[in-house]
C-alpha cells in the first residue's frame, strides 16, 4: 500500500511539472505575440486578425472539431488580441 501511494505522489509531482512546464511556455508566447502585434501596422494587424477569424471557422466546420474546444480556443484568442499582456 506504501508503495503505491508513494507511486502515485511521484506520478502527480511529475504531472504538475509538466503543467507548470506548459503555463510557462503559454506566458512566453503571450508576451511574443503582444510584443509582435505592437510592432504591426494597423492594416496588418488587422489582415491578421481576418486571417484568424478565416482559419478558426474553417477549424470548426471539420467533423473532429469539438465545438466546447472550439469556443474555448477562440474564446482565448479574443482574449489575447482584445486584451493582450503589457
Amino acid at each position: 500500500m506504501k508503495n503505491l501511494i508513494a507511486e502515485l505522489l511521484l506520478k502527480l509531482a511529475a504531472k504538475e511539472e509538466e503543467s507548470k512546464e506548459l503555463t510557462a511556455q503559454v506566458e512566453a508566447l503571450e508576451i511574443v505575440v503582444t510584443a509582435m502585434l505592437r510592432k504591426m501596422h494597423e492594416k496588418e494587424r488587422q489582415e491578421m486578425l481576418a486571417g484568424i477569424e478565416v482559419a478558426m471557422h474553417k477549424a470548426a466546420e471539420t467533423e473532429s472539431a469539438n465545438p466546447d474546444d472550439a469556443s474555448l480556443l477562440e474564446a482565448y484568442i479574443q482574449k489575447l488580441l482584445a486584451h493582450p499582456r503589457f
